[in-house]
């Protein structure tokens, strides 16, 4: 006895529900104000950087100031010298600051829009189960050549408004009443 074993197959756009998610614009929040707070430490390193550049240029016209004596241009020099090396040594802490800073902002962007996938996976897995899919396929997908995985789908059988219906509906109040001025 031959069965009829048609596939029940949808598409999705993975990237209009990761734009759409409201955990994906809190987590965008969150990572713009560290990204302010870390240029603002850099501002506050400069500073300092930059008062020592006026400094070093006042020291470099009194050595080479021809009215000096030549006792005072080569304490002036050695006074550039020893400015000039603490100022290279504070620029270089600044930049190790700095790319500390951003690496590990990276690595939390990386790791919460990890998070944010797999919720989205969850979401879709389970709206598919429900629905009895037996394929979901990402239409935004693309291969490691950078070429569509998904070729042609008719949009009839794209679930993602289905999705984005539902998509927020755990979002608490407190986002909720929040305008959203990017969109």
């Amino acid at each position: 006895m031959a069965q009829d074993t048609k596939l029940k197959i949808a598409t999705v756009d993975m990237q209009q529900l990761f734009k759409a998610y409201y955990k994906t614009a809190e987590v965008q929040e969150q990572l713009n104000l560290q990204q302010e707070k870390i240029k603002k430490l850099n501002e506050e390193k400069s500073e300092p950087i930059r008062k020592m550049t006026v400094e070093l240029e006042a020291l470099k016209q009194q050595y080479e100031d021809s009215s000096l004596s030549e006792a005072k241009k080569q304490a002036a020099y050695q006074a550039h010298q020893m400015k000039f090396n603490q100022g290279m040594q504070m620029n270089r802490e600044r930049e190790e600051f700095l790319q500390r800073r951003i690496r590990a902002l990276n690595e939390h962007s990386v790791k919460f829009m990890q998070d944010i996938l797999g919720d989205l996976r969850d979401i879709v897995t389970e709206y598919s189960k429900a629905e009895g899919y037996d394929h979901v396929i990402d239409k935004t997908a693309t291969s490691t050549s950078q070429i569509n995985v998904l070729l042609y789908s008719k949009d009839a059988s794209d679930i993602t408004s289905s999705i984005l219906k539902n998509l927020n509906k755990e979002q608490p109040e407190a986002s909720k009443a929040a305008p959203d001025s990017d969109q």
